[in-house]
C-alpha cells in the first residue's frame, strides 16, 4: 500500500455518519486496560498488514480478538453490559481515528524520505513518539498533536525512558464543522480559526472532512539534512 491508496482510503470514509453515530456517545471514558487498548491493533493493521478496512470492520475484528478480555473489564468496573457496549465503540472509534491520521502522516513522511524509513508501533507510541523516521544516519521522532476546543483528545503517553534521536512535534489545529460550513464573519471576513487553516500549507482537508498533512513539513527538514 502507498500513500495514494491510503489517501484515497480515508476520502472514502463516510464521517459524518460516525459523527452522528458516537458524537454524544461518552459513556466509556475510563483509563482501559493495557491488554483491552486498540493501539496495537490498529498499528498491525493498517501499517503492517497494509489492510485497508472500514472502521465497522476493524471494530468486529477488535472485539472478536478482544471478546473474553473485554468482558473481563467489564466486569471489574461493574458497568451495565448495555451502557459498556454501546459506549465501547465510540471510545475506540475516536482512537482509532487519531491513530489512522498518524498513519497516513507516516505514509506522507515515507513517500519523502523514501521507502523503509519510517518505522510505527504500540512501543514507539509508549515512548512518546506516533512515528520514527531513520534518514542519512538521523533518527527523526514525530509526535502528531492535535490541538481543538473540544475534549476528545488522547491522553499524551509520558515516556520514562527517551528514544535516541530528535524530537519533533507536529502540532496542528483543526476548527470544528461549523467553521467550514459557515466560515465567514458578517461584514465577509474569514473566522480567525478557519483563517489559521487554509494558512496552514502543512494541512489540507479532504471533501469528507477528513485533515491530513502535505509533505511540506518532511520536504523542510529533508532538506535540512540533505545540505548538511
Amino acid at each position: 500500500m502507498d500513500l495514494k491508496e491510503f489517501g484515497d482510503f480515508l476520502s472514502s470514509l463516510n464521517l459524518k455518519r460516525y459523527r452522528e453515530l458516537y458524537k454524544a456517545i461518552k459513556i466509556v471514558e475510563m483509563d482501559l486496560d493495557k491488554n483491552i487498548q486498540a493501539i496495537a491493533l490498529i498499528y498491525k493493521v493498517y501499517w503492517e498488514e497494509k489492510n485497508i478496512i472500514s472502521f465497522d470492520e476493524f471494530y468486529d475484528r477488535y472485539k472478536t480478538d478482544k471478546s473474553e478480555l473485554i468482558e473481563t473489564f467489564r466486569k471489574k468496573i461493574q458497568m451495565c453490559e448495555i451502557c459498556f457496549y454501546k459506549g465501547l465503540p465510540a471510545r475506540i472509534y475516536r482512537t482509532w481515528t487519531s491513530i489512522i491520521t498518524q498513519i497516513h502522516a507516516g505514509y506522507v513522511a515515507e513517500s519523502v524520505f523514501g521507502t523503509g524509513t519510517v518505522y510505527m508501533s504500540e512501543y514507539l507510541d509508549h515512548k512518546g513518539t506516533d512515528f520514527q523516521v531513520k534518514y542519512k544516519n538521523k533518527i527523526l521522532n514525530y509526535q502528531v498533536k492535535k490541538k481543538s476546543f473540544s475534549r476528545e483528545r488522547r491522553i499524551e503517553n509520558i515516556p520514562k525512558t527517551r528514544l535516541a534521536g530528535e524530537f519533533i512535534n507536529i502540532d496542528y489545529e483543526v476548527p470544528s464543522e461549523d467553521y467550514f460550513e459557515n466560515p465567514k464573519k458578517k461584514d465577509g471576513s474569514f473566522k480567525l480559526p478557519y483563517k489559521r487553516f487554509i494558512e496552514n500549507k502543512n494541512l489540507r482537508r479532504l471533501e469528507n472532512g477528513f485533515v491530513v498533512f502535505t509533505e511540506n513539513i518532511f520536504i523542510n527538514k529533508k532538506n535540512e539534512i540533505d545540505l548538511k
